[in-house]
């Protein structure tokens, strides 16, 4: 396949480009998938983007506070716990 320089393709060139790209790809992942299933396999979706499987769970408290108030280490440290650093206590 030849190589096209894309910055002297006009933008109907670069859209019409783009078009024949996503045909030819969906073809393919339809042969993938075709091909998965006779082999009995299972089509999982992909996840896309930076998310983990760790958001939202509950964790247990790292931190205490003699009145019983606790941090579990993630996000903002508390009150409690700034002031306690201040004064240096463990």
């Amino acid at each position: 396949m030849p190589k096209t320089n894309l910055a002297s393709m006009t933008i109907e060139q670069l859209l019409q480009l783009r078009t024949d790209l996503e045909k030819v790809l969906s073809r393919k992942a339809n042969e993938l998938q075709s091909q998965l299933v006779k082999l009995g396999g299972e089509i999982k979706p992909i996840r896309m983007g930076r998310g983990t499987s760790l958001r939202g769970r509950k964790i247990a408290p790292k931190y205490r506070s003699p009145e019983g108030e606790i941090w579990a280490g993630r996000g903002m440290k508390p009150r409690w716990l700034t002031e306690a650093m201040k004064q240096e206590k463990k």
